[in-house]
């Protein structure tokens, strides 16, 4: 029916994007995804089509995330690839900022501070930002995918695996967020140490304040990270060991 015709009308019916979508008049609006919402809908559909190949939503999310990071992957390279060579430029910046440590308070001498760090990034070629843009891009499939967990009606009471029963609720054990605690903290270990002492020690609190937050969340979408993050760290493995064979040729 058109959207005029059903006004006024009371609908009752599961929040299953496809059967609302079917029904017309725009129903299918009242999912509501954020902002991002056409994303959220590219991977609501996925989802379902990976699902209806393997008969298990755990699976799906796998699945699901292992196609997000391959579509995202020369972003990925190029962020980690930029982290490493500036972290092998650490020495460098080190000594150009003990440089000009005494003139701290001085704008003449943090501009010419600055002048000799971008000069030292150009002539190595590496860009400061280069791990940072590609991480940023990627934020709205992550939060796309996040509100497609926590909307999808269809991960209630669909199981996992094992003591998995129900992937629309926290973990009855908390092993998924305890795993994705030790991955974010294997990944930290892989990336190169903030500089500054009060960033690393925030850092080094991260996997513990995110295993708390992540306790509570439903199991769908701590696997979803805990997926994330062990590709994450398969990848900067790989990209850590490729780098380090080329330095020493």
């Amino acid at each position: 029916p058109a959207a005029d015709e059903i006004v006024g009308q009371l609908l009752g019916a599961p929040k299953e994007y496809n059967l609302l979508q079917q029904i017309g008049g725009g129903v299918e609006r009242t999912l509501d995804f954020g902002f991002f919402g056409p994303i959220s809908v590219i991977f609501l559909k996925g989802m379902h089509w990976i699902y209806g190949i393997v008969g298990n939503y755990g699976v799906a999310i796998i699945l699901l995330t292992v196609a997000i990071r391959i579509l995202l992957f020369p972003l990925m390279h190029t962020s980690t690839v930029s982290m490493r060579r500036m972290q092998k430029l650490q020495p460098k910046v080190k000594e150009i900022q003990a440089k000009y440590k005494k003139k701290k308070g001085d704008p003449q001498a943090r501009a010419k501070m600055n002048q000799e760090m971008m000069a030292l990034y150009k002539a190595e070629g590496v860009n400061p930002m280069g791990g940072c843009l590609p991480m940023l891009v990627q934020i709205p499939f992550f939060i796309a995918l996040y509100w497609v967990l926590m909307e999808s009606v269809e991960l209630r009471q669909a199981p996992w695996i094992l003591w998995i029963k129900d992937l629309s609720i926290k973990d009855p054990f908390f092993v998924l967020p305890i795993i994705m605690g030790a991955s974010m903290f294997i990944q930290q270990k892989l990336n190169p140490a903030p500089p500054d002492p009060m960033q690393a020690k925030i850092m080094q609190a991260l996997p513990i304040i995110f295993t708390a937050f992540f306790a509570f969340f439903p199991a769908g979408l701590v696997l979803y990270w805990v997926v994330n993050n062990v590709l994450s760290i398969a990848q900067q493995y790989v990209i850590t060991k490729r780098i380090e064979a080329e330095d020493t040729r």
